[in-house]
């Protein structure tokens, strides 16, 4: 049996095993709450492990793989920076989150503001981010189909994603949050084995010294020593002083994106306690470092086993390396039939990861419409519950139908770099607008949507002018030139520009409710009346 039929009746296993657990689940969503959040009936453990499922997504699994195999030190980089990033989300941001809101981002900062302009703001903003990283994903589904398939053709990964659309827009709309989350359990946990079992291969076949794996992968490189040192990708001679900005705007990026993506705030409304919300991002750091460890044998071991020029002519930006690495582990070990099979069980497993996070994403965006641009900007807060569920679901679809459009321009990009452009949107403009609600009494409505449209615009503004979407050969349009922005990551500049915003746009409006900001904090610290955050 070749591998594409191989992996064709595993795909299609998956999608039937998680198309039922979606349609169980959505058996169960009646409310509102359900919908939204799952009925808030799981607990820290299984929220974690879908915090996990969330963030192992296909930028962590294909895309760091791919970038480590091409560009060595630089590409673990990206390890680094998504898992310190749990720290800020951990310490800042899980607990009162949780306790100050319902269903939304928007909820804590509507609570002490002018709830329509900044829900508007909010809901506008979760759908952007929502959108770049729907991005990435759809491309990886792309990349992946395409190797284990044999479909090389452009029409072929253009069918691919709209079929991976419609796959995610089924998900959200009959499963809502209860059968999302299920699915990304499930995910999580086969990722965490297939990973595991690669990596296992990998450094058995190299007698568990790690050193010889480095070795053989800086020698397979084509770069020498280099390929283990800082300045492959970033900061290089070439590149000069804009390089290394480069690299602090990533790092910046990565850092502080995690606190301002939607799809893991919303996360945080799952449990029933602001204990288990903290028990959740525990278990959602310890799951998601020990995959972040494993990406440096899968990065390393790619560039070892598979080569360099394996992986790019497979694909430009390294999406493929970790089921090339699959099927040279197996082969290596249990001879082609071996190969064949754990190359198909791994793909199947990173379509998997691709379809949970596209379904948590679409789901977080649609709610977000519904929830606040829906039910409280156009009707006031008139909307009943059942008409706001109808109108995620519909939502679903159009944020389904726009990724995919999107998602055709951007296959020549690195997903984990696709990624990384989502994350310096939400820390521009999510995030000002989460901490300055939470920590400053003087914050107001004024400040709270100047943070985020001042943020969101800069971020899309500069990464429209960067050399991501024109300029180079690696670029969306390749073609055109219209590049005056510097940076590939905007983070270094949109950031500081959101957080600035928030503050003049606060200091110049003389709105100030200082009840509000102590019932919030209250709130934030015990919980009280958290049920009824989204009320105000």
């Amino acid at each position: 049996m070749s591998h594409e039929t191989l992996s064709t009746i595993l795909f299609v296993v998956f999608v039937a095993a998680t198309l039922g657990i979606t349609f169980w689940a959505g058996r169960n969503t009646k409310t509102a709450a359900d919908y939204y959040a799952g009925g808030r009936s799981f607990s820290g453990l299984q929220n974690g492990l879908a915090i996990g499922g969330d963030y192992m997504s296909a930028a962590s699994f294909l895309g760091i793989a791919g970038i480590i195999a091409l560009s060595g030190y630089d590409g673990f980089l990206y390890s680094i920076g998504f898992l310190v990033a749990w720290l800020v989300a951990l310490l800042l941001v899980a607990e009162l989150m949780r306790n100050s809101g319902k269903f939304t981002m928007a909820d804590v900062l509507a609570f002490r503001m002018s709830p329509r302009p900044v829900r508007t703001a909010a809901g506008v903003s979760t759908i952007v981010v929502s959108i770049f990283y729907l991005l990435a994903q759809m491309v990886g589904a792309g990349a992946l189909v395409g190797l284990l398939l044999g479909v090389h053709s452009e029409a072929g990964k253009i069918w691919t994603i709209i079929a991976v659309g419609l796959l995610m827009i089924i998900y959200v709309v009959f499963g809502g949050m209860k059968g999302t989350t299920w699915v990304q359990i499930v995910k999580a946990v086969l990722l965490m084995t297939g990973a595991a079992l690669i990596t296992l291969l990998v450094l058995g076949k190299f007698g568990f010294n790690l050193s010889g794996l480095l070795g053989d992968a800086a020698a397979q490189s084509g770069k020498g020593e280099a390929f283990l040192q800082p300045g492959l990708k970033y900061g290089t001679e070439a590149q000069g002083l804009a390089g290394k900005i480069d690299l602090i705007s990533l790092g910046l990026a990565l850092v502080l994106g995690t606190a301002g993506l939607p799809h893991v705030l919303i996360r945080f409304y799952t449990v029933p306690t602001a204990k288990d919300a903290r028990k959740s991002v525990q278990w959602g750091i310890g799951i998601i470092g020990v995959f972040y460890l494993l990406t440096l044998v899968l990065g390393f071991g790619a560039a070892a086993l598979v080569g360099r020029d394996a992986i790019v002519a497979q694909d430009k930006a390294g999406n493929t390396a970790a089921p090339q690495l699959a099927q040279k582990a197996g082969e290596l070990i249990f001879g082609e039939v071996g190969g064949t099979i754990l190359l198909a069980i791994i793909a199947a497993v990173a379509f998997a990861t691709i379809l949970a996070v596209v379904a948590g994403l679409t789901l977080a965006s649609s709610s977000s419409f519904a929830h606040d641009l829906y039910a409280h900007v156009f009707k006031r807060g008139n909307a009943t519950e059942r008409q706001e569920v109808v109108v995620a679901r519909i939502s679903a679809f159009v944020i389904g139908a726009v990724s995919i459009a999107l998602s055709i321009f951007a296959q020549s990009l690195n997903v984990a770099f696709l990624v990384a452009l989502a994350f310096a949107v939400a820390a521009s403009g999510n995030l000002p607008a989460i901490l300055y609600s939470l920590f400053w009494k003087r914050f107001n409505t004024a400040g709270a949507v100047s943070a985020i449209y001042a943020g969101l615009i800069a971020s899309v503004i500069l990464v429209f002018f960067s050399p991501v979407v024109s300029g180079a050969a690696t670029s969306m349009f390749p073609d055109s030139d219209w590049h005056w922005f510097p940076l590939s990551n905007p983070g270094i500049v949109s950031i500081p520009i959101g957080f600035l915003a928030g503050y003049l746009g606060t200091i110049l409006s003389k709105e100030h409710n200082a009840a509000k900001y102590a019932e919030i904090e209250v709130r934030s610290l015990t919980g009280l009346g958290a049920e009824k955050a989204s009320q105000h």
